[in-house]
């Protein structure tokens, strides 16, 4: 086994550890949890747009957009939080409209303002957000381990190939039926069997999962970079390990604040997601 492998295995049961041991708390260390996510997504985000170089004073307002809205979070607050993101959202996209200027601002306060906002949303401080969010991840990993090695084995067509040239509709195919039974087990554990709500909430969060990894790539390809940073040895950056689950959440996230229209957010994405 070559050191590099040995660094990238190390590292992602350090990582691994930590995230499950958050998720398994709950409450306020896991909110800090999807706070300090959110920061390095933002971090990564500005670094590969080259926000500083090219608009200074917009990057210093979505770092503090960014920090207020987590510590909203951090307190709880999570609906303020959602219209923080949202406001500051629209205005820096009517000021980059009107002065002409990158468009990568509004998306950098967007995208780590929901990874935070629909991390925290689907764990809550309760049981079912504990359900919940293990019910994510195992759909988003067994996403991105059988598509991997679906397509490796199967190959075929493309599926994005400008974008992410080595992935093949083989190997989505896969990684979706497998997120599908994931799902379905995770339920099983805890709840009798599932109804066709639980399979069709697996997929949907499956194929956001593959859109949000196919999203990364292509904001790599437009910047010309390998990895979103150096930040985990041997894995790259934040972005790297968590752009399928991100897109998986705000899937979640945004299903459930529209099948509630706007009510308890936070508390009630774990119940639609589990069909409760």
């Amino acid at each position: 086994m070559s050191s590099e492998l040995r660094l990238r295995i190390a590292s992602g049961l350090v990582l691994a550890v930590i995230v499950l041991a958050a998720t398994w708390v709950g409450g306020l260390p896991f909110r800090l949890l999807s706070v300090l996510i959110a920061m390095l997504v933002y971090y990564e985000w500005s670094t590969i747009t080259r926000l500083v170089e090219v608009d200074f004073r917009g990057n210093a307002f979505g770092w503090a957009i960014t920090a207020i809205a987590g510590g909203m979070i951090v307190l709880g607050e999570g609906e303020l939080a959602l219209v923080t993101v949202a406001v500051a959202s629209i205005l820096s996209l009517l000021h980059a409209l009107w002065s002409r200027r990158s468009f990568w601002l509004p998306g950098g306060i967007a995208y780590a303002g929901l990874t935070a906002l629909s991390l925290a949303s689907i764990r809550a401080d309760d049981a079912t957000g504990l359900i919940a969010m293990l019910f994510v991840f195992a759909v988003v990993w067994a996403t991105d381990i059988l598509a991997y090695f679906v397509g490796r084995a199967i190959g075929g067509p493309k599926l994005a190939p400008a974008i992410s040239p080595g992935k093949t509709w083989s190997g989505a195919i896969g990684g979706a039926v497998a997120a599908v039974v994931a799902g379905c087990g995770v339920y099983l554990l805890f709840f009798p069997s599932p109804g066709l709500w639980v399979p069709v909430v697996a997929f949907v969060l499956s194929v956001f999962s593959q859109v949000g990894d196919l999203f990364e790539s292509f904001i790599k390809r437009r910047f010309g970079v390998k990895d979103s940073s150096r930040l985990i040895p041997g894995h790259g950056g934040v972005m790297d390990r968590v752009d399928g689950l991100v897109f998986a959440c705000f899937a979640a996230f945004l299903l459930g604040l529209a099948a509630t229209h706007g009510q308890r957010t936070v508390a009630s994405t774990g119940a639609f997601l589990l069909g409760l």
